[in-house]
């Protein structure tokens, strides 16, 4: 072989060399999960109606701790999912208001966002009716939007390789109350042994380099501890352990919380009339988050084993369910149908599914115990407000979950078997 042949021989093969190397790059690339976390003050400055407990008729009367908006921005490949928690008792009606705005901001398909609230009944109510609420709640949601937008394009702004990993831990800070009085039927209060999910699932969001920079939790327990003489803002329970949470992790990591299946499950100390300022006691709000927050931190320490890969898959499916009349406990289905919307995601091998109402938590237990994914955050509250979804069983029971829904027995089911199905189609 001449000179020249034997150049052009290790050119050729120089080539392809690059051209292998090049490939398993970029499709090293391809398969790198990215990410952004932002947090953003969302405090009304004015008095305003507070969300929940419809006796409440007084303005709100100053701020026991801040409210927040957190957001994390995944991406891989060019699809994204846009997980929002925020400080407030629902997104409820005003949902469709935030969601085509972010939606047209940053070209999002509706499957790729989760617009959620932690059910705090200590927020405010988000409204654009200025005919039936306070002024002051329609200027804060008008000047939530912005707000929002602005968290979500810093998170997007801030995104980087990630690894990502997620553990399992358990809380005794939720309790059932359904509880059943000397006379028959079910009232609200304090049921230790009724069915309760104990579970806090928790994701680790890590740098390349290891750097922690979120902590995402997901628990099911109305944020309920303060009641309706209550008048100040708070994110009550699961936000005082996000709060918490970032305290004690520290060096800027932000811990979005999400309100599991817990349509009928109270804080273990449940709609107590305001922070007790008494010498020496720790308010039950704060003591109750500081419990939640402290299972965070254990859990989230001892997750290990992340993942730098994680392909991106989301769906979204609304469902028209059978309905019943709201206020009555009858099992007796109308012709009318109430539409509940179910948004699906995985970000490698985690799963999350979003529901717009308010799922009684043995609805989501079993949705988690017949899911193919090893964790599956279970987020109500999440792109809607369609209200109490009650399994088929306790219709005969009744009691104020039942009456106040306005699906029939059957809906629960249907949900259960729509939410798995696509589940598994990730």
């Amino acid at each position: 072989m001449n000179k020249l042949s034997l150049f052009c021989t290790i050119m050729v093969l120089m080539i392809c060399l690059f051209l292998i190397t090049s490939g398993v790059q970029s499709q090293e690339s391809r398969d790198v999960l990215r990410a952004g976390i932002a947090k953003i003050d969302i405090t009304p400055e004015k008095p305003v109606r507070m969300y929940g407990y419809s006796g409440r008729k007084g303005l709100s009367e100053g701020v026991h701790d801040r409210l927040y908006a957190r957001v994390v921005v995944f991406e891989n490949r060019g699809k994204h999912l846009v997980l929002v928690s925020s400080d407030l008792g629902s997104l409820g009606r005003t949902y469709e208001y935030f969601q085509k705005a972010i939606a047209d901001e940053f070209s999002l398909d509706q499957s790729e966002l989760f617009l959620s609230g932690i059910h705090t009944h200590s927020g405010p109510t988000t409204t654009l009716d200025k005919e039936r609420v306070h002024p002051n709640n329609v200027e804060y949601t008008e000047g939530l939007k912005p707000k929002l937008i602005k968290a979500i394009r810093e998170a997007l702004d801030s995104m980087s390789p990630v690894q990502i990993g997620a553990g399992i831990g358990y809380s005794p800070v939720g309790m059932n109350r359904r509880m059943t009085t000397p006379d028959g039927p079910i009232t609200l209060g304090c049921n230790p042994y009724g069915p309760t999910d104990k579970e806090v699932l928790v994701m680790k969001l890590a740098k390349s380099d290891g750097t922690p920079i979120g902590a995402l939790f997901d628990y099911a327990c109305h944020a309920t501890s303060l009641g309706p003489r209550n008048l100040q803002i708070s994110g009550d329970v699961l936000g005082l352990a996000a709060q918490f949470t970032e305290k004690i992790l520290g060096n800027g990591l932000i811990s979005p919380e999400f309100a599991g299946a817990s349509g009928n499950i109270d804080p273990w100390f449940r709609v107590l009339p305001a922070f007790n300022t008494e010498p020496g006691w720790i308010p039950e709000p704060v003591l109750l988050g500081t419990l939640l927050g402290e299972e965070v931190v254990h859990v989230f320490r001892d997750i290990k084993e992340l993942s730098m890969g994680g392909e991106i898959k989301t769906e979204f499916r609304t469902l028209n369910l059978p309905s019943k009349k709201r206020n009555e406990t009858t099992a007796q289905k109308t012709d009318e149908t109430t539409p509940l919307n179910i948004t699906t995601a995985r970000v490698g091998d985690i799963a999350f599914v979003g529901f717009s109402c308010e799922m009684l938590t043995e609805i989501g237990m079993a949705i988690k115990a017949a899911s193919p994914y090893k964790h599956t955050f279970v987020i109500t509250h999440c792109n809607g407000g369609s209200g109490y979804l009650p399994p088929a069983h306790l219709y005969k029971e009744g009691g104020y979950e039942v009456r106040s829904s306005r699906f029939a027995p059957q809906a629960a089911d249907m949900v259960v078997k729509e939410a798995l199905k696509m589940l598994y189609g990730l």
